[in-house]
């Protein structure tokens, strides 16, 4: 099975103050966002990425050349559509405030699989195309490397979201209850059973052990050992 490492972008101006960017084009991290992803950047050095796939839009392509540029080896770029960010249609560029007093705000919160934004996506649409997205590159890269293939994707928050409840396995309509901060680094392994889920919403730690051979497909019962 190969290693799945989601990492969101860090942050930009529009998560400062508060507006739903979506898919505006020129959105870059601002100061903070470049440390953090910086940061992100260094954590990974210590694994040997075979690859690196990024949503088009700027702030994660800024956050994966960072990533790239602290990489020993010569990771495989590849940018990918369907990681990019929700198309939140009419939404796009609201602030949040605002947004909060829409009567989709409520659905969008407690049960996000019946969402469909005015002009824009369904949230089941986007965790859709997403899964599909990782699942299929994930394929790629452990035909491409073997089952030790470690690779990054580059996303964004509901992304993110939507990929760890998946494999959480976890309906839509709780993937609310998932946090994931800007730079941050969540694990997925998918195997030939179901996927298991290593880390979610870190933003600190070393993550040397991922060098280690991957697990069995089945879960060490008990818990297990640990990483060497």
């Amino acid at each position: 099975m190969g290693t799945l490492i989601l990492v969101r972008h860090g942050r930009t101006q529009a998560n400062v103050d508060g507006i739903l960017a979506g898919r505006t084009a020129g959105v870059d991290l601002d100061d903070h966002g470049r440390e953090q992803a910086a940061a992100t950047a260094e954590r990974l050095m210590s694994v040997p990425l075979v690859g690196v796939v990024s949503s088009p839009l700027d702030r994660c392509r800024q956050t994966s050349a960072l990533i790239l540029d602290r990489q020993e080896g010569s990771p495989e770029f590849l940018v990918d559509d369907d990681i990019t960010e929700c198309d939140y249609g009419d939404w796009q560029g609201g602030t949040l405030k605002e947004l909060s007093t829409e009567k989709l705000w409520k659905v969008v919160q407690s049960s996000p699989s019946a969402a469909v934004f005015p002009g824009g996506e369904s949230l089941a649409a986007m965790q859709a195309r997403s899964v599909a997205a990782v699942r299929r590159m994930d394929a790629y890269f452990e035909e491409q490397h073997g089952p030790g293939a470690v690779w990054a994707a580059v996303s964004h928050g509901d992304i993110i979201k939507s990929i760890l409840a998946d494999a959480y396995g976890m309906h839509l309509d709780l993937f609310q209850r998932i946090s994931v901060g800007p730079a941050s680094v969540s694990i997925v392994r998918y195997g030939a059973g179901a996927p298991s889920v290593h880390a979610t919403n870190t933003e600190s730690g070393d993550l040397s052990w991922l060098r280690t051979a991957p697990p069995t497909a089945d879960a060490p019962v008990g818990g297990g050992a640990g990483p060497a």
